[in-house]
């Protein structure tokens, strides 16, 4: 991987980055009549994610930072719920959840490594 001078060098931050995209383009398709449902739901917790990555890289202890980055994978899956839901009252079919269900899978396990390695000491940290 190289050197980590920022959280924007972890390739899990750059996958978030990549399903917030993706979260955010499969969003669009949701009726403007949503405003307050499904798609500002899977937005704001798909950033939520990327948002607690990068501050559990800036905090100064390795217990922030292996709680910012629970946080992030509790949104991950806050994430998969509401996707779920949107498809379940038709904003979308199943088969369009696949490859996002695949990502979120991805961050999810890279989060989960990436803590046990925060926890072990063994991981980059922020400059706090």
């Amino acid at each position: 991987m190289g050197t980590v001078r920022s959280y924007r060098d972890l390739t899990v931050w750059q996958r978030a980055m990549d399903l917030v995209e993706a979260v955010y383009r499969l969003t669009r398709r949701i009726p403007a009549t949503e405003r307050f449902g499904v798609a500002p739901q899977a937005q704001r917790a798909a950033v939520s994610v990327v948002a607690n990555i990068a501050e559990g890289f800036g905090r100064g202890s390795s217990g922030d930072y292996a709680r910012a980055l629970r946080i992030a994978r509790a949104s991950v899956l806050e994430l998969e719920t509401v996707l779920m839901v949107g498809a379940r009252v038709g904003y979308f079919g199943a088969k369009e959840l696949v490859p996002l269900a695949d990502l979120s899978d991805q961050v999810s396990r890279m989060l989960w490594a990436l803590e046990k390695k925060v926890r072990a000491g063994g991981a980059p940290k922020g400059r706090g």
